[in-house]
């Protein structure tokens, strides 16, 4: 889903593909809002280019708050964590012809979601599943990041070694730390 300058973004998770949609979809020119769990993944994705943040952990009302940031809700929505209540407030908190982006994996017993499809019909809302990048847009993306709209760099949390690289993969789903782990020692 492509974003245009001054749209309303809401990125519902902020974990590794999270923060890097919301630093993409700043430099597009998007307002973006960060909503998580943990107040320090959301300040971090403020410094990389979020407008607005929400605790999810400490707002009742996540769609709602979301259409009063926006003045009546996002013109995309992505869950970059593949939870049933992040994808459906994602959904929820589009406005009319809004966009949705499936790309946090739904598996096992998440795999098939609750979705308002009252609101999809109504509101005539795209449902696009995503997963990630095509190919065909790497060079964009590395122009942006030699301009130096993009700075992956900032993205890196934890550099871990090869032999600690199983660990991690198996931990990922306790969603610990901030940023993006880099195997950086072999």
């Amino acid at each position: 889903g492509r974003v245009k300058p001054g749209e309303w973004v809401a990125v519902h998770g902020c974990g590794g593909v999270g923060l890097s949609a919301i630093m993409i979809a700043s430099s597009m020119g998007a307002n973006v809002i960060a909503i998580d769990l943990t107040d320090e993944k959301l300040d971090f994705a403020k410094k990389i280019g979020a407008v607005a943040t929400i605790n999810a952990s400490k707002t009742p009302n996540v769609v709602k708050a979301v259409k009063q940031i926006t003045n009546g809700g996002a013109h995309m929505s992505m869950d970059a964590l593949g939870h049933p209540t992040t994808s459906f407030n994602s959904i929820s908190n589009l406005r009319r012809r809004g966009r949705h982006v499936q790309v946090g994996l739904m598996l096992g017993e998440h795999a098939r979601p609750q979705v308002p499809m009252d609101k999809v019909i109504a509101f005539e809302l795209e449902i696009l599943g995503s997963h990630g990048m095509q190919a065909y847009r790497y060079q964009a993306m590395m122009d942006m990041i030699r301009n130096g709209k993009l700075k992956p760099e900032l993205l890196v949390g934890k550099r871990i070694s090869l032999d600690e690289a199983p660990a991690a993969l198996m931990a990922m789903g306790g969603f610990e730390g901030i940023g993006i782990g880099v195997v950086t020692k072999f």
